[in-house]
């Protein structure tokens, strides 16, 4: 490679009316997560924050899998710092994540592990395809996990499953990953692509901030006892009552139509 050639971006971000498409590309190393990759995801979701025309976000990556994990090649010199350098970008991408009132797809085909495997956990759907397989690797590696997954997993599937799934590090197939309720739905790998951006495209159109308040509301479920749920849910009720997209769904229930929803 010439010296002056310039590397290829290890997250390429494009936008195709309210869809935002992250895709990571580092096909030559599975999608792994290093440096790199850690702080352009953060750059790219800081941006969506600030984009208000943001109405879907999808993640996928290229090549032959989703992401296998955190770069090792990162962490082989100096493992703490390497986990330092790598995680603080992606907790705070993360955290940025939660900010969004946009959901958040993760198309996942062949291999999610590690990290990959977390990133997909947070996320609000995960469509797979028939081939890929989940693995929460990291005590095959000696270490606990990171990027979320201790929080989102027992969420999903419950803490004797959650335990399961953490501790035995082994491969789930994509039907079982549907059955432990990791995915929503599988679907040949033809067709996963099409059907990810149908879905992003659908939530595009629809109560953007309605989402955001839903989204947070059940997160945040687990953590409060019902009278601070029930008045939580009464706050972002209030909030969706002054959006436009409130009083056009009313309106499009008494005329019988689909509403236009536009999101803000």
């Amino acid at each position: 490679m010439p010296q002056n050639a310039a590397l290829p971006s290890p997250l390429l971000v494009t936008r195709a009316g309210g869809v935002a498409t992250l895709q990571f590309n580092r096909p030559e190393a599975m999608n792994a997560l290093d440096v790199a990759t850690a702080q352009a995801l953060l750059a790219a979701v800081q941006a969506l924050v600030q984009d208000g025309g943001v109405r879907a976000v999808l993640l996928k990556g290229a090549g032959r899998a989703f992401m296998a994990g955190g770069d090792l090649a990162t962490l082989r010199a100096d493992p703490a710092q390497g986990a330092r350098d790598l995680l603080g970008p992606l907790n705070e991408a993360l955290l940025a994540l939660q900010q969004l009132d946009a959901p958040v797809i993760a198309q996942v085909h062949g291999a999610a592990a590690g990290a990959g495997l977390s990133l997909a956990l947070m996320c609000d759907f995960v469509l797979a395809a028939e081939d890929a397989k989940f693995n929460l690797a990291y005590i095959n590696l000696g270490t606990s996990c990171d990027v979320g997954a201790s929080w989102a997993l027992p969420r999903l599937v419950g803490l004797r499953r959650a335990l399961e799934i953490a501790l035995l590090g082994e491969t789930l197939s994509a039907d079982e990953a549907l059955r432990a309720g990791l995915v929503n739905r599988v679907l040949p790998a033809a067709e996963l692509p099409g059907a990810a951006q149908a879905l992003a495209e659908r939530l595009a159109a629809g109560p953007t901030a309605a989402y955001g308040h839903m989204r947070r509301l059940m997160r945040a479920s687990f953590d409060r006892d019902l009278a601070g749920q029930l008045a939580a849910e009464a706050d972002a009720f209030d909030a969706c009552a002054r959006t436009r997209d409130l009083r056009e769904g009313i309106e499009a229930f008494f005329g019988k139509r689909k509403p236009g929803f536009v999101g803000h």
